[in-house]
């Protein structure tokens, strides 16, 4: 069961954000404290499924032979083929542009490697290195865990923010999905909540409203 607090807080915060000509997210922002993040062991690069999902449609390419491109067909919202990887790498402006065509990546495990030398220095620092699926498998689990997810990284700053849903979901819902955001990340923190300097969440232009 949800804290009440934490739906209390998503009705204030929807009955105090202006109403805009667009789709607002709800963004959480998390400023942490007493941990060093120069050390890479301490970072977070997390995906974390929402329980109610983002409110938004969320793009997931696949990387995949044939026979996983053929299960892949309406499935992912990008097909690329071992062939096509070259392509790729081979024009950079091109390889930027398919980086941003998806929110994540998801590749057969044997084409990691590949993918990793031809297109890790585009992926990589976007946070869209694929998750690897075993060969042959049907890859429509994973991407539609990931459609749900939200992506964590923290990189070497200790202020970062994050989707966790849109402003027209119910706020039992944001109150959810907030929730299963913050007990993650007390999870993957040295000190759990003791990390947590300060957590706030606000609507894309409206004002923050302090969790924590």
């Amino acid at each position: 069961m949800v804290d009440q607090h934490l739906v209390d807080l998503m009705k204030k915060l929807q009955a105090e954000s202006k109403q805009r000509k667009f789709l607002e997210s709800v963004e959480l922002a998390v400023n942490l404290k007493d941990i060093d993040l120069s050390n890479p062991k301490n970072r977070i690069q997390e995906e974390i499924p929402l329980p109610h999902g983002r409110g938004k449609p969320v793009k997931v390419g696949v990387f995949g032979s044939s026979e996983m491109a053929m299960k892949a067909k309406g499935v992912a919202d990008i097909i690329v083929q071992p062939d096509e990887i070259e392509t790729l790498a081979g024009d950079k402006a091109k390889a930027r542009k398919f980086a941003r065509s998806s929110d994540f990546f998801v590749a057969e495990a044997t084409l990691m490697p590949t993918i990793g030398k031809r297109l890790g220095a585009i992926l990589a620092p976007r946070g869209k290195m694929p998750k690897p699926i075993p060969p042959g498998s049907d890859p429509k689990t994973a991407v539609e865990k990931l459609r749900g997810s939200v992506s964590v990284r923290t990189r070497d700053k200790m202020t970062f923010h994050l989707p966790i849903g849109t402003k027209d979901m119910a706020p039992e819902a944001l109150a959810e999905n907030l929730d299963a955001v913050l007990k993650r990340l007390t999870t993957k923190l040295e000190r759990g909540k003791q990390n947590i300097q300060s957590a706030y969440v606000k609507t894309t232009m409206g004002p923050s409203f302090k969790v924590m």
